[in-house]
């Protein structure tokens, strides 16, 4: 390396899909991204450019990984930049290779199109395109999908589509991954505040990353210890279409106890029937419901109600279908929701029930680090407002606890109705009733949440701590308040709008904290990461996951603000130090020196059960 390319801070690699199965590799410098980028219309010329045979994609990008004398075009490690890291990331790992950071277009495109910060530039004011919309959009409405009509089958994600014979299709869509990338980088150097979406797009880019590993490394799982659980609630696996034993002495007692020799309680419609017929006064089936009411079919409609979700949900299909090789490769789409927050494309990575949680168990000389960040919500509402009561309220303890303390109201329990009901807009119960107290109290924060519910019901945007702003209302809002305010507007037209415009000042209400949270939810993964993969195990026994993780601590799983790591026994201490360190260290990124604090629960177990 010569003494001038060692002082480039930033080398990026585009990589792009050529005809044949060839790889397009674009080296991108720092000094090709600078100039004036509010006036750029094209693309700079690239330093570099050479094509790689996709056989040799994982050799080549090893090579670069490698930095120091073994890399061609820098000290460090580039960025790689592909279009998706879904599609480009887990052929590498397949081949053992991991990468330290990426930018990940397609998920960075959906931010700064959308973003407040960059609205004012000629990217955001652009017509989408659909080749880059396509993308995007399939992975965040299968996933979406997915939540509500059952899970569908895990499928390997490759870069090429195949015929049957073997032989190669045409790249999946006609996208340009350099000058979408010149693109962004433009459109970022003309935000109103720069520095903000950086960070977001980079914690969104490795969270790609981590979402890919956690596919991959899998969640460890016993197959007959999830068997023996089922069994044991719910009795022997039935034959098809017949119901396990217990479910089964469970519809007898509520047929018996409603009179009704004949009922399904499978279905909804029959069984709400039926539940009326007998004298009790219910709108739907749901749980919350149901626990109000008084009769001798309330306990086994709620027992059976509980355990038909088990079986249909983490049941021996469920098992089967998702269950490989003793591990559980959830398949997580980033942002798959519109906060930011993670969906699954099947496989209910984010709804593991504590009933099956004794099946997620360490492998022999390994151990499970569990960690969930304490009321995260609320502590990213005291930062993002500078609440210092607030902060303080939650400085070394439980923040609902703290809440108590400060006489803001009586008991913990109402302390989290109040504060959840904040957050969330409930206008009645306890959290209406208790919320002059905590505006009292907390002035700062719930100002911020008001604010942010008022301008919902003017149909205007909010952004989160570092730039992902909300959707606008959709055309069938506009419509009505439209027409609540045109001549000869009805007093059903002037409920219809106040009740839309109530409902998305619910929406952005609740936006600024969840987007907020789930920032810093990835600033914590994209930390825990970089200091995951600087941990030396020595030696260590391999666990059941290949190369690169089979000597390595890793994540393994996510759900919002709780993350497991697989790691050998040897370091697992170590583990839960470094997991802390992140939690503390993405709280800095996000509040800087504002004294809020993200405390953890970690416990080192050999099973997820054994953590709670």
């Amino acid at each position: 390396m010569s003494a001038a390319s060692a002082t480039i801070e930033n080398v990026y690699i585009v990589l792009g899909a050529a005809d044949r199965g060839e790889v397009v590799a674009t080296t991108v410098r720092d000094d090709d991204l600078t100039g004036d980028a509010s006036k750029r219309t094209g693309s700079p010329r690239p330093s570099h450019t050479e094509v790689v045979e996709q056989s040799e994609l994982a050799a080549f990008v090893a090579a670069h990984e490698g930095g120091g004398s073994a890399c061609p075009v820098s000290d460090r490690a580039p960025r790689w930049v592909w279009d998706s890291t879904a599609r480009w990331y887990p052929q590498l790992l397949s081949a053992g290779v991991r990468v330290e950071r990426c930018v990940d277009l397609a998920l960075s495109r959906t931010i700064v199109r959308a973003s407040e910060l960059t609205a004012a530039t000629e990217y955001a004011r652009a017509p989408d395109d659909p080749a880059w919309h396509a993308l995007r959009a399939e992975a965040t409405l299968t996933a979406q999908e997915s939540g509500a009509a059952g899970h569908s089958s895990p499928t390997a994600q490759t870069l090429f589509d195949f015929e049957p014979d073997g032989q190669p299709l045409e790249p999946l869509a006609t996208r340009d991954p350099v000058a979408e990338f010149f693109a962004q980088q433009a459109a970022i150097a003309a935000a109103t505040e720069p520095n903000r979406i950086r960070l977001l797009l980079a914690a969104e880019s490795a969270g790609a990353l981590v979402a890919a590993e956690l596919r991959f490394a899998g969640l460890p799982w016993r197959a007959e210890m999830h068997d023996r659980l089922l069994t044991e609630l719910l009795g022997p696996r039935a034959p098809q279409g017949a119901r396990p034993a217990t479910m089964e002495r469970l519809a007898t007692s509520i047929r018996d106890a409603l009179g009704a020799p004949t009922l399904n309680p499978d279905s909804q419609a029959e069984l709400l029937k039926t539940l009326r017929r007998a004298g009790l006064q219910v709108t739907s089936t749901r749980a919350w419901e149901l626990r109000e009411l008084e009769h001798p079919v309330i306990a086994p409609l709620l027992e059976y109600k509980k355990l038909a979700r088990l079986l249909s949900a983490n049941g021996w299909t469920w098992m089967e279908q998702w269950i490989v090789g003793g591990r559980l490769h959830a398949d997580y789409v980033p942002g798959g929701v519109v906060t930011g927050r993670w969906a699954t494309n099947g496989g209910g990575a984010m709804q593991l029930p504590k009933q099956i949680r004794g099946a997620v168990v360490a492998d022999p000389g390994w151990k499970l680090v569990v960690a969930d960040a304490a009321q995260l919500e609320p502590r990213v509402l005291a930062g993002l407002a500078a609440d210092h009561a607030m902060a303080t309220a939650g400085r070394d303890r439980d923040l609902y606890d703290g809440i108590v303390s400060s006489g803001a109201v009586d008991t913990r329990p109402h302390a989290k109705v109040a504060m959840l009901g904040a957050m969330y807009g409930s206008t009645t119960g306890d959290s209406a009733r208790l919320a002059p107290r905590l505006a009292k109290a907390y002035p700062r924060a719930i100002a911020l949440v008001e604010q942010a519910a008022r301008a919902g019901e003017r149909g205007e945007v909010v952004t989160s701590r570092l730039g992902r702003s909300s959707p606008r209302p959709g055309a069938a809002w506009r419509l009505s308040q439209t027409r609540a305010t045109e001549p000869g507007a009805t007093p059903a037209d002037e409920r219809a709008a106040r009740s839309r415009a109530r409902d998305w000042g619910r929406f952005t209400r609740n936006f600024v904290v969840q987007a907020s949270a789930a920032e810093w939810a990835l600033c914590w993964m994209a930390e825990l990461r970089r200091r995951l993969a600087s941990i030396s195990v020595g030696a260590a026994e391999a666990g059941a996951v290949p190369p690169p993780f089979a000597y390595s601590p890793h994540l393994a799983f996510f759900l919002h603000d709780e993350v497991i790591v697989h790691a050998p026994a040897a370091v697992a201490e170590q583990v839960a130090e470094e997991v802390r360190a992140a939690a503390a260290s993405a709280g800095r990124l996000l509040f800087g020196d504002f004294p809020v604090e993200f405390p953890l629960s970690v416990a080192v177990v050999d099973s997820y059960a054994d953590a709670k």
